[in-house]
């Protein structure tokens, strides 16, 4: 146990007695409590006049305070001013994006004429991916090559007279280019 007292004055120093008041030391120190954060349990509105307090405790590292604030004595009745400027316009000054799932945020002040606004807006969270916005050369290609008709430009034009009545041969041969046509639709 630590002695004040020790050593007394005059006196030689006595080892296991040094010891003694070392370790007593450091068990006070360790008696200490530590710390690790504060934390408000209450604030409370005394009466006017009365002295501000505060308590606190400590229990698992925690500090709890408690605050009793005097409410200030009435003041004298005020006169009736000039009106203050009209309200004229809101204005945002800013948008801030702030990482998904923090908490959206407005700040907001009064330059005499207009409010003015800041807000923060958290992130959406990513949407699904959709298809891409641009194609490529072989995308194209591949859509005109496969997914169209074949060109037609191969296939010529009738160029055949009909007679009236028309021949077997003439109705054959609109057939036979009718058959070229619808081949060279066909995907």
């Amino acid at each position: 146990m630590f002695d004040p007292n020790l050593p007394q004055a005059g006196t030689e120093i006595d080892a296991v007695q040094m010891r003694g008041q070392l370790n007593g030391l450091k068990d006070l120190i360790d008696a200490v409590p530590t710390i690790t954060s504060a934390q408000v349990d209450g604030v409370s509105t005394l009466a006017p006049g009365n002295p501000a307090t505060v308590t606190a405790s400590i229990a698992a590292g925690v500090l709890h305070l408690s605050f009793g604030i005097p409410q200030g004595a009435e003041g004298p009745q005020g006169n009736d001013g000039a009106p203050g400027p009209p309200f004229a316009n809101a204005v945002v000054d800013s948008v801030t994006t702030v990482p998904p799932g923090s908490p959206a945020g407005v700040s907001t002040w009064f330059d005499g004429t207009d409010v003015h606004f800041s807000f923060e807006l958290p992130q959406g969270d990513p949407g699904e991916q959709g298809p891409p916005g641009e194609v490529s050369q072989g995308d194209l290609e591949n859509a005109i090559n496969y997914q169209t008709s074949n060109n037609t430009n191969a296939v010529s034009t009738v160029g055949t007279y009909v007679s009236d009545p028309p021949t077997q041969g003439e109705v054959q041969a609109i057939v036979d280019k009718l058959d070229e046509l619808i081949n060279a639709l066909h995907r």
